[in-house]
């Protein structure tokens, strides 16, 4: 049989496939980009004869038909592996979830049945003439999804980008079970405004660290995106990219020719990563472009991997931190924001990397509701919020008001250097609580 008959043969509706989901099955929606569209619909459509069903996924561009339904925590439960604003909205639901992880882990905890799954149906590439339905820009865990779900049913979109690697980007037709079409619109993660004054000095202090044949990773958010502008205007030459996610910045900085990866020391001249998010001229970037790989999450955030790779640079933000080191990146006391992701993976391969950095950036303080200034730096973390890199592991914080690298201080010299990055306004006040804690020298310079 030729693989455009058993195309034929496996080709179904949304309103069919969606049929072979059970009360209290777990079924795995794919990540970011690769998220179902009208298998989702089709599934929120049955909502009356299902209840119990746990679904998987995670960094949603957009709200889920599931989420609508009446009821919807009697029906469906969400369990994300990284959390975006659409699915933060829906925990006070009692229907969404966090799932911790450390991203490197993540294609382990399928494949040894730590998560057991039912059945699998995400977005695919259109089917190429050797019959492989590529992954698009979300390779991450995929293919350790497929070899453990019970069914897997493929969505081909037309719109997702084809997206070329070096292993487990896509999957052969004879392992799926039912293919869907549906050609709806890419998933966008808007670039966000001008970055602020703020993000321009911390890029600053960042890119004066960077040296030429560098390789970059780069987190989500206004300072990352600063840093990536900011090198694309720059006179550094011949960078690398080895990341979890490749976003917007990435684009600009290889069409300013910043990019060549000849100086990488695996991957040579390639951008390596897990998934991509961001807007359309991201995703048309990737497109069958071989200069860019796409590779499971277990290559791209092991350690082990990133070691191999001289001058690597990490940088990544902080929603705060505290006087001992203790970063939080992903919940604002109990309040959940995100996730871990594969932050801790990059802190920790980036020091093992010969001559490698890793980044910690935030501004020094925000405003909230009521108009108050508030600081990033805390004495201690707030009761509840999730220590995302503990104090042994930070290399450099990085604020507006300068860069401090943390690695092998005592208590008392950690705790001055945090301080000396902090916001002016909020110094003796971190000085007093410093020595009320035991670890601030009053022969410290002040």
């Amino acid at each position: 049989m030729s693989f455009t008959e058993e195309y034929k043969q496996k080709l179904t509706t949304a309103e069919e496939a969606v049929k072979v989901v059970k009360s209290g099955d777990w079924v795995d929606f794919g990540w970011c980009a690769g998220t179902p569209n009208a298998l989702d619909k089709a599934l929120a459509a049955r909502y009356e004869e299902l209840e119990d069903v746990k679904l998987r996924g995670g960094v949603l561009l957009r709200a889920l038909d599931i989420f609508g339904v009446p009821d919807v925590a009697k029906h469906f439960t969400w369990n994300s592996w990284h959390m975006s604003g659409a699915e933060r909205r829906m925990i006070n639901s009692g229907c969404a979830f966090y799932a911790p992880i450390r991203y490197s882990e993540l294609p382990r905890y399928y494949r040894e049945n730590v998560v057991p799954n039912d059945v699998a149906m995400f977005q695919v590439a259109p089917m190429d003439e050797h019959g492989y339905f590529n992954f698009g820009p979300e390779a991450s865990h995929m293919m350790a999804v497929c070899e453990k779900s019970k069914v897997i049913i493929v969505e081909v979109n037309k719109n997702l980008p084809r997206c070329l690697g070096g292993f487990e980007e896509a999957i052969h037709i004879s392992k799926v079970d039912m293919i869907v079409e549906c050609d709806a619109p890419m998933g966008i993660l808007p670039a966000g405004g001008a970055a602020s004054e703020v993000d321009e000095a911390v890029a600053r202090l960042i890119v004066d660290e960077i040296p030429n044949g560098a390789c970059l990773q780069l987190g989500i958010g206004g300072m990352p995106n600063a840093v990536g502008s900011l090198i694309a205007s720059s006179e550094l030459k011949d960078l690398g990219v080895h990341t979890e996610m490749y976003v917007d910045g990435f684009v600009d900085m290889a069409k300013a020719g910043k990019i060549t990866g000849r100086s990488k020391n695996i991957d040579r001249g390639r951008q390596t990563y897990a998934f991509a998010a961001g807007t359309q001229k991201l995703y048309d970037y990737l497109n069958n472009n071989p200069e860019c790989m796409s590779a499971p999450v277990n290559y791209t955030n092991d350690a082990r991997v990133i070691s191999q790779i001289d001058n690597f640079m990490s940088i990544n933000n902080a929603v705060n931190l505290d006087l001992f080191g203790q970063v939080n990146s992903e919940s604002a006391g109990t309040k959940h924001i995100s996730g871990a992701g594969g932050q801790l993976d990059f802190v920790l391969g980036a020091y093992l990397s010969k001559g490698g950095k890793s980044f910690i950036c935030c501004s020094s303080s925000f405003t909230d509701k009521e108009g108050n200034l508030q600081s990033r730096i805390l004495p201690t973390l707030e009761t509840g919020s999730i220590v995302t890199d503990t104090r042994a592991n930070i290399h450099y914080l990085v604020t507006e008001y300068g860069k401090a690298n943390l690695k092998g201080l005592s208590s008392w010299q950690k705790a001055e250097a945090i301080i000396s990055v902090a916001h002016p306004q909020f110094r003796e006040e971190l000085i007093a609580s410093a020595d009320k804690m035991k670890i601030w020298r009053k022969s410290n310079k002040r």
